[in-house]
């Protein structure tokens, strides 16, 4: 074999697996099948290490399921619509459609060096038509189903660029590219009924045993199931129609200490009072805003007292002003509370602000002292009551309130309710790029789905965004149609779908990527579930929890079986990559970051040594001179270093993938991301893990290269053994891989290289070693494990090879491989038979060369030998 040269070797194999069409997804009812499938990314133009990462821990199981006999689908595509296109558009000119394909090409351009196992027949972007047609098709089955729906909701409006944003996209007030003031504005937008499934979405997470559990909990607290009373207050002083104020709370116990009722801006009374100028300046302050809970929550409690006033249920002669707060939400409960200051952060903060009683319901030990602050206990515990629905009483929190809606039901002015956090899911965006809604706005016939045969409605060309606003509403030969049931003249529905629309079902798509169907029958049955789906922790909520409600929809649709209800089996959730950040500041104090490889780490021999910004000990007290490296930036300026950062294009701390591959080549890059941290941590990458996961490489290659040349009649003693480890190897690499303890398996690797190397064997035995070895390195490191299989007489391709399997036999240790620790530190190991007798043991260990060299002559005081375990010598 030649040097090992990747540049070489790298492009060689990509050929050969696309010519032998190695990849390919086949229905295969003769064999399993196995679908993974990473979350696809959105095509900004250029791929990072994360994108490496997630995807290399996706073409190792992809790989290994093959060699193991798997029929394996492990398709890619591009969440291609949203906002960042439409921005560049208006910011640089051109057009979003021509901007997404063009970075679509530039990003598989970069993915394709990294040897993925990947179906590329089956690529979808979300903005091609025959993708986003079949989403249109299932959008008008939904609506027949009654999934879908209209109405009035208050959303974030951004005044200068005039359309909706998303609660991510409102920054501290203001919208994210605008600048300008956001407002709560009331819209008629189109939701998808997710709220159906609340009950069933939450239960069915107890059944996503291969989940992680932090990600089960996310979403369980994101529906948000509790038990609370729904009563009514009757009012004093409201406009008629508004004689009774429906609220709901899950604190019930506290309602013996409420001071004030509130109601949120948007509430019908609220909008009824608007016609005193004083209440509608005050509700148009309210709009100034987000509308999300996060941002109502920290913003300053403000509200206005109407003058109206509530009857307490339980005392008719006690009354409760009547509060339009800003942070009371409509689309929570009924949009009404009232408020317990004593049990309750919030509102405690509100009656402080306007000098409203706070009175405690219960304390931690039955005292009626002044509080400083809300005393908000968890649920689950106990309590002293002193103003509880059971008289004054210690119970649980939980407790208190099963006895308070007892009281409200039995008294017959309330009744106990479970309610869901979870709001229905509004898709309507004011924005061009994304999936036109496939609906008709007739004068006649109202909202009518456009015909299915029509489809797709496909995004008009010929835009302009100099005039801001969408689009869509100023195309008059797009947006003026006939209507599909009467044929008069109509408009098209100009809002487009919300981007997690798209992504909610790529997964079903994939199955039969060219269908004129969402899906084909036989081919979902066959595929589906998603075997292993591996992501980013930030999809936990929304994205997970919305394909779960999608793949429902289209179960319920006729689109999905019923097993695919829940589309993903096991959720991995991987760790992201990190990298120092160099930093230095200008003129002005401000910081300026600088690319890696515009700075230049340089060891320093001066008596004091500046390090990282920072000013060590003298160099004298330094242990390891080597360890202190000065940092500069191309301009000769004295870098900070911040370590282990996540990856940002604004910190300039990002490593370009093709560098790496060009300096080192993809399997290195591979070997790196795999080996350096358990794949659900965060791994730091670094130039010397690099360069140290290259030079590895390069001496496995240089191992096959000395093994191919042995003679084929050399006979060596050690057949056994390295059978043996060769077996260990086998069993080790393969609970790594099945355990998605991808670094445990490249460690046993990393071991059996050495043991390769070590051994003296048959040339036939070391054969077979290396090949076994470039077999279990292949889904790691494919291209340099097809070189080794072939070079050792590998048949066929090993993309292709079956999986080793280890031979139990071998696998029963009839020896111990024993730590010997001399005055507390490892200094050598010695492997021994497991009933080797402990005297025995004893001898052997204190022969041994390194444990010589370590004692140096000196006696040993004693020798403890755990049987099986260690060798503890004492001198």
């Amino acid at each position: 074999m030649s040097r090992y040269d990747p540049s070489v070797i790298e492009p060689k194999w990509q050929d050969a697996w696309e010519a032998a069409g190695a990849f390919t997804a086949r229905r295969d009812p003769a064999r399993p099948k196995y679908y993974v499938l990473e979350m696809f990314p959105y095509p900004s133009g250029r791929i990072h290490m994360g994108h490496v990462r997630n995807y290399t821990m996706g073409d190792v199981v992809a790989r290994y399921k093959a060699a193991c006999g798997f029929s394996v689908l492990h398709p890619m595509g591009w969440d291609a619509f949203g906002m960042p296109a439409e921005n560049a558009a208006m910011e640089r000119g051109g057009h979003p459609k021509d901007w997404t394909y063009g970075n679509i090409a530039d990003m598989k351009a970069q993915m394709k060096p990294l040897g993925l196992s990947i179906d590329w027949s089956r690529e979808l972007a979300t903005c091609d038509p025959e993708y986003y047609g079949q989403q249109q098709a299932m959008f008008i089955d939904m609506m027949e189903a009654g999934l879908v729906y209209r109405k009035a909701a208050v959303v974030n409006w951004d005044p200068v660029d005039m359309t909706v944003l998303a609660n991510e996209q409102v920054i501290d007030g203001k919208g994210w590219r605008s600048g300008a003031a956001v407002e709560r504005r009331e819209l008629t937008q189109w939701f998808f009924k997710i709220s159906d499934y609340s009950e069933e979405l939450l239960s069915a997470l107890d059944g996503l045993k291969d989940w992680p559990e932090k990600v089960r909990l996310m979403q369980a607290n994101w529906i948000g199931k509790s038990r609370g009373l729904q009563f009514a207050f009757e009012t004093v002083g409201a406009p008629a129609g508004f004689e009774r104020l429906e609220v709901y709370t899950t604190r019930p116990d506290t309602l013996m200490g409420a001071s004030f009722a509130a109601i949120s801006p948007d509430h019908p009374l609220a909008k009824a009072l608007e016609g005193d100028p004083a209440v509608a300046e005050f509700v148009a302050k309210c709009r100034k805003g987000g509308t999300s809970a996060e941002e109502i929550e920290t913003a300053e409690k403000i509200g206005y007292d109407t003058g109206i006033r509530v009857k307490h249920p339980l005392d008719p002669n006690w009354e409760l002003p009547v509060w339009i707060a800003n942070f009371i939400l409509m689309d929570y409960g009924t949009g009404a509370i009232f408020g317990c200051p004593a049990h309750d952060q919030r509102d405690f903060d509100f009656a402080t602000k306007y000098r409203l009683p706070i009175k405690p319901v219960f304390t931690a030990d039955g005292s009626d002292a002044d509080l400083d602050e809300a005393f908000v206990p968890m649920k689950s515990e106990k309590v002293h009551y002193i103003r509880g629905f059971a008289g004054e009483t210690v119970q649980t929190g939980d407790e208190g309130v099963a006895t308070a809606i007892a009281h409200a039901e039995a008294n017959g002015y309330g009744q106990g309710v479970t309610k869901f956090r979870l709001r229905d899911w509004g898709v309507s965006r004011q924005r061009y790029w994304g999936c036109p809604i496939p609906v008709i706005h007739c004068p006649t016939c109202g909202v009518v789905a456009e015909k299915k045969e029509n489809l797709p409605i496909e995004l008009p060309y010929d835009v302009s965004f100099d005039v801001p606003g969408n689009p869509l509403d100023r195309h008059p030969t797009w947006r003026d149609c006939t209507c599909p049931k009467c044929g008069a003249k109509a408009r098209r529905e100009t809002d487009t779908m919300d981007t997690f629309v798209d992504s909610s079902w790529y997964y079903a798509r994939f199955t039969a990527p060219r269908s004129t169907t969402p899906t084909v029958a036989e081919d979902a049955e066959y595929w589906m579930n998603v075997d292993q789906y591996i992501g980013g922790i930030e999809h936990a909520i929304l994205h997970l929890l919305y394909s779960r409600f999608f793949a429902r929809a289209m179960h319920k649709t006729g689109h999905l079986p019923k097993k695919a209800i829940e589309p993903f089996n096991a959720l991995f959730t991987q760790g992201m990559v990190t990298h120092e950040i160099y930093k230095t500041t200008d003129a002005a104090g401000r910081p300026v970051y600088h690319l890696p490889e515009d700075v230049t780490a340089f060891n320093i021999a001066d008596r004091r040594i500046v390090v990282r910004g920072n000013e060590p000990p003298p160099l004298d007290m330094v242990d390891d001179v080597d360890a202190f490296i000065r940092a500069l930036s191309d301009e000769g300026l004295l870098v900070e270093v911040i370590p282990s950062a996540k990856m940002s294009k604004s910190k300039k701390n990002v490593v370009d993938p093709m560098n790496i591959i060009a300096s080192f080549g993809a399997d290195t890059a591979r070997w790196f991301v795999m080996s350096d941290s358990p794949p659900e941590r965060d791994v730091e990458w670094t130039s010397s893990g690099a360069e140290a996961a290259f030079k590895h490489l390069s001496r496995v290659w240089a191992l096959c290269s000395r093994i191919g040349e042995m003679p084929a009649d050399h006979k060596g003693e050690g057949d056994a053994e390295l059978a043996r480890a060769t077996a260990r190897a086998i069993d080790e690499v393969t609970k790594g891989i099945d355990g998605f303890a991808f670094n445990k398996a490249i460690a046993s690797l990393y071991a059996f290289t050495n043991t390769i190397a070590k051994a003296n064997a048959s040339t036939a035995t070391m054969k077979e070693a290396i090949r076994i070895l470039a077999k279990l390195m292949s889904p790691m490191v494919p291209h340099i494990a097809e070189s080794m299989w072939t070079y050792q007489g590998g048949a066929g391709l090993c993309a292709q090879a079956p999986w080793p399997k280890a031979d139990p036999a071998l696998l029963v240790a009839d020896t111990v491989t024993l730590p010997i620790q001399i005055n507390g530190k490892r200094r050598a190991e010695i492997s021994v038979p497991k009933d080797m007798p402990v005297a025995e043991v004893e001898k052997l260990a204190l022969a041994d060369e390194d444990v010589i060299k370590f004692l140096a002559g000196q006696p040993v005081k004693k020798i403890i030998v755990v049987p099986g375990r260690i060798i503890n010598v004492v001198v």
